[in-house]
């Protein structure tokens, strides 16, 4: 019955900081088709899904969440290079662990500490 994901949702507190991590430090690309929601927002094109902002009050802790992504909620996104990747978070100066599992992947957190793991897929 499920055909697919087609897009995660973050809250985030600022979007203009968000958009920092997401489009400069990952890369993705801003989608202008974001209607007016009545909030500030952004989505962002990633493959064939999309990732949305929603800044809005957070009503989950963003304190005290596990230092490895891995062990928290997180959404994962193919990559076909980790090295690139782990380059661009490291010129941005931001935190990451590798995954225990002993695949090419990583965790990391956005602005916010929503946790994004990344596994390189040729």
């Amino acid at each position: 019955m499920i055909k697919g994901m087609l897009h995660v949702s973050f809250i985030v507190a600022d979007t203009e900081r968000a958009l920092a991590f997401y489009r400069d430090v990952l890369g993705l690309a801003e989608n202008p088709q974001r209607p007016d929601l009545g909030y500030p927002g952004a989505w962002l094109d990633c493959g064939n899904q999309q990732i949305h902002l929603l800044e809005l009050p957070n009503p989950d802790p963003v304190n005290g969440r596990p230092a490895h992504g891995g062990r928290d909620r997180h959404a994962a996104f193919a990559v076909d290079n980790l090295a690139d990747l782990q380059a661009s978070l490291e010129k941005a100066q931001i935190g990451f662990t590798l995954s225990r599992s002993g695949r090419a992947a990583l965790f990391c957190r956005d602005p916010d500490a929503n946790a994004l793991e990344f596994i390189e897929c040729s």
